[in-house]
């Protein structure tokens, strides 16, 4: 299977600045994400989520490690287009690929 890889930029709604990224898309998640390490590094603002959400692995298991527990609003930009959303924020996700994140397309 073949990886389709985007350059996007991801403007922080806090300081209406942008970050350019590469995002990989269809990557079988159900949603964006982001790494929280990224987000930190780069200052995006993190909002701390109700209860915290667990990943699964695979097999179904849960991930420990790997917790959603805080998610970040942007707006994405792309070839003229603009969308305002949340990216969940995974702790202990490193990105294979540098500066990325991970959605099933949502334009």
């Amino acid at each position: 299977m073949r990886e389709v890889i985007v350059k996007i930029s991801l403007e922080r709604i806090n300081i209406q600045e942008g970050v350019i990224v590469e995002m990989l898309l269809d990557s079988g998640m159900t949603g964006l994400v982001m790494s929280l390490e990224f987000a930190r590094k780069y200052e995006f603002k993190l909002k701390k989520i109700e209860r915290p959400i667990y990943i699964r692995n695979m097999d179904s298991s849960f991930n420990k490690e790997k917790l959603i527990e805080y998610m970040v609003e942007v707006n994405i930009h792309h070839q003229g287009h603009r969308k305002r959303t949340g990216i969940d924020a995974i702790s202990g996700q490193k990105c294979n690929f540098g500066n990325a994140i991970a959605c099933t397309p949502q334009f």
